[in-house]
């Protein structure tokens, strides 16, 4: 039976037995915004971001949050108010960006399958750099910079073939990943490239996964690169980019972790006399511990060898369990004292897959008490589906003694309102 810590950190804290995210009771959020419902504090993400910002103070650098973690138009307007860039891998997350007010000239843009017409808007909005990952992708880049009288400043992705210690599915710097160029092959990519006007070869870009905890893959990663980038120089190719990727972990369970300083430390010690400057990627470790979802018990049952709580939040609304095998920490929004049992946390999704967390510790709730699951901002609503047609929960920022609404919960009229019914069927 996994036992939870007795203390809660950050700006999440009990105060008289109520779980607050910073000087707002979730209960009273549970209630007006009913659940489920994600909760974010807007000071933890500020605070997550300043260190990472810090950690880098001493060379030229650019902080760009990576979007795909958490892309609700709040949480990024925070960040650009707070001076930070975007890495983006579609098209709307390039819109919610630009509309959240990040400068293009602080957007990067990633991904390993760029259609023509993302590509088309990330030149006409002037972003910093386009990230390229294959021969086919630098070649289409080329004509559509050259069809738009436009040139495409661009870094190179390469593939430097260096596994992280993480979850085989957000594990992308192998040779077998999809991601980048090898890097026995990007000498070639990078003579391609500058060979046309059209192509401003100005970085190169690596990411090797998510949910790093140990560094020493980054240090591999970061060999094979310096390595690189002095090769390039030899040939007259001088970059102004590194763009070293995110993927930092957070403490899901407690267990430690590296932090923004334990990476730019290992930066400064691998290439301590570099002058360009360094693009950082951090999405989860910027917000992954900075949300909660609320859910609301329904039910309590019992089979044979399990017992189970059943809430109304499930796989749809949550998928990191049932993806990747997840564990958070599950907290009573009441605490509770007495004896504490290993139940699992299940949804009403309709399948055995729809579990939020197994033999999980907790008291004796009962039906219609809430409860809060931790770390949940980062892949948490951004990979939310309306599967077996349950509608998107809501989503709430919390700053100091104030709850707003960030994104209204859906309802059934928003799953059909897009469907179109053939003239033979009607």
């Amino acid at each position: 039976m996994k036992t939870p810590e007795q203390a809660l950190d950050g700006f999440f804290a009990y105060r008289a037995g109520e779980l607050f995210c910073e000087e707002v009771s979730l209960t009273d959020v549970a209630k007006q915004f009913g659940t489920p419902c994600y909760v974010y504090s807007y000071s933890q993400i500020v605070q997550n971001y300043r260190a990472f910002d810090s950690a880098f103070s001493g060379t030229p650098h650019l902080i760009a949050y990576a979007v795909k973690a958490n892309s609700n138009g709040a949480v990024l307007r925070c960040l650009a108010q707070e001076g930070c860039g975007a890495d983006v891998v579609s098209e709307g997350e390039l819109a919610r960006a630009l509309a959240a007010g990040i400068p293009p000239e602080r957007v990067v843009f990633a991904g390993v399958g760029k259609r023509k017409r993302e590509i088309e808007r990330a030149l006409e909005a002037k972003i910093l750099l386009l990230n390229a990952e294959s021969m086919g992708e630098l070649e289409v880049i080329r004509e559509l910079a050259e069809k738009h009288r436009h040139p495409a400043r661009i870094a190179i992705r390469i593939n430097p073939d260096v596994a992280a210690e993480t979850h085989t599915y957000v594990g992308t710097g192998r040779a077998q990943d999809k991601f980048g160029i090898p890097v026995s092959k990007a000498v070639a990519a990078f003579r391609y490239a500058s060979t046309y006007p059209e192509l401003c070869v100005t970085g190169l870009h690596f990411h090797i996964g998510s949910q790093i905890i140990d560094l020493e893959p980054y240090r591999k990663a970061l060999q094979v690169a310096f390595h690189l980038i002095k090769e390039l120089a030899n040939e007259g190719v001088a970059l102004r980019y590194l763009d070293i990727g995110g993927g930092l972990g957070i403490s899901y369970t407690g267990e430690a972790v590296a932090a923004p300083d334990d990476l730019a430390a290992i930066v400064a010690a691998t290439a301590p006399d570099w002058e360009g400057t360094l693009i950082i990627e951090p999405g989860r470790a910027i917000v992954g511990d900075a949300g909660v979802l609320l859910t609301e018990v329904l039910y309590r049952k019992a089979s044979v060898s399990r017992s189970f709580v059943v809430v109304d939040s499930g796989m749809n609304d949550f998928i990191r369990p049932c993806l990747y095998q997840a564990q958070h920490r599950v907290y009573p929004v009441t605490k509770r004292e007495g004896v504490r049992e290993a139940v699992d946390v299940v949804g009403p999704v309709c399948e055995s897959a729809d579990v939020l967390a197994r033999a999980c510790a907790l008291p004796a709730v009962k039906p219609g008490e809430y409860l809060a699951i931790r770390d949940v901002g980062a892949y948490g609503f951004s990979m939310a589906s309306t599967y077996n047609s349950r509608p998107r929960p809501a989503e709430v920022m919390v700053k100091g003694k104030e709850a707003f609404l960030i994104r209204e919960r859906e309802d059934v009229s928003d799953l059909t309102a897009p469907e179109r019914i053939p003239p033979f069927l009607r």
